[in-house]
């Protein structure tokens, strides 16, 4: 909804410069077609929150819909990006406690209808009347405001720091695999892949106090970091292969053509593989007779539920989870041509991407 703007309660936050009365918003037309657009202050309706944003991460998700290779019926055109971000309650409309205004916050990014069969279960990520997602078929927050049901907000603790809070969106994907996977103290466990997804599982799973905990990344930046955030040790793939058989747990993140495959190499007879990154079509399948030999458990995760976002920004405030360090670019909301092209260069040294509005 949009209109003309009411003066915020007198508990909000003052307004960021230029902001108040009107609000921008990177509008991807269709593919490879964008513009920053200035429109109405975007205004909640019932059982809506509007949130200034402070932050909103780039991943390869929102290069896909710049360029037009996200999946059909998983992007609707014209969109505004942006399902990673953080921010402030900025007002909410009837019927939301308005004691949120003012909250440093994040939030649930499918729009689920939490009455389907699933729902009612408590997962939210299989809703089965269709997929609906902030950022992808309702407008994101690459904007300086976003619009969404209070009802999948998750407040954060006053001193959060609200930059390191954008990555709570995969951060609670992570946290979906990690709770999917049930990690015990001692055990051997290996995580495939160090980028975004990666890192944020080592740090969740070296809580769980493993034996041991191997990294594999074909890049030495990414192993390098992958140690430093709690990796006992971090090999290339080639090397990781001396290794296979031998890990109780193993998820995997990366999303590449022979990730899936390799992951169930790694795991022992009777382990549990945790799939989490998203591969192409054409990609490596997983051998049914290895599978069914080995007896191994393997999962997938697509998106988060609740109870894995509850888990992410606990951990997060008990500072388990430390993602800030991940941040290698921060730029204004008016540079999102740079940032697209930064998140697909394929430089190692370019870690999560911030736009800033």
């Amino acid at each position: 909804m949009s209109g003309t703007p009411e003066p915020p309660p007198a508990s909000a936050p003052p307004p960021a410069a230029g902001r108040r009365g009107a609000a921008r918003s990177i509008l991807v037309e269709r593919p490879r077609t964008h513009r920053l657009v200035t429109g109405p202050l975007p205004e909640p309706g019932p059982g809506e929150a509007r949130v200034a944003v402070h932050a909103a991460g780039l991943c390869a998700s929102d290069r896909e819909v710049y360029e037009g290779t996200r999946a059909e019926g998983y992007v609707r055109y014209p969109v505004v990006p942006g399902h990673e971000w953080s921010g402030t309650v900025d007002a909410v409309g009837p019927g939301v406690d308005g004691a949120l205004v003012g909250r440093k916050t994040v939030a649930e990014g499918f729009r689920a209808c939490g009455t389907c069969a699933r729902c009612r279960a408590g997962e939210t990520s299989l809703c089965s009347t269709g997929y609906e997602e902030t950022g992808f078929t309702r407008p994101g927050a690459f904007a300086d405001y976003v619009v969404l049901p209070a009802r999948l907000l998750h407040p954060l603790d006053e001193a959060a720091d609200l930059t390191a809070a954008a990555l709570l969106e995969p951060a609670a994907v992570v946290a979906a695999a990690v709770l999917r996977a049930a990690p015990r103290p001692g055990e051997s466990v290996a995580v495939v892949g160090a980028g975004t997804l990666g890192l944020l599982a080592v740090q969740l799973l070296a809580a769980s106090s493993p034996s041991g905990l191997l990294a594999v990344d074909p890049r030495e930046g990414p192993r390098a970091r992958a140690r430093a955030m709690g990796a006992t040790e971090a090999l290339e793939p080639a090397a990781a292969k001396a290794h296979e058989g031998g890990f109780d747990l193993v998820v995997e993140t990366a999303g590449a053509p022979g990730t899936a495959r390799d992951s169930c190499r790694l795991a022992r007879r009777g382990g549990r593989v945790v799939l989490t990154g998203m591969p192409e079509p054409g990609a490596q399948g997983i051998d049914p007779v290895h599978l069914s030999v080995s007896q191994l458990t393997v999962a997938s995760v697509f998106g988060a539920p609740p109870a894995a976002w509850w888990y992410a920004t606990r951990a997060f405030e008990q500072g388990l989870l430390r993602p800030g360090g991940l941040i290698t670019h921060q730029l204004p909301l008016e540079s999102f041509s740079e940032a697209i092209e930064l998140v697909g260069s394929g430089d190692p040294e370019v870690g999560k991407v911030l736009l800033k509005p």
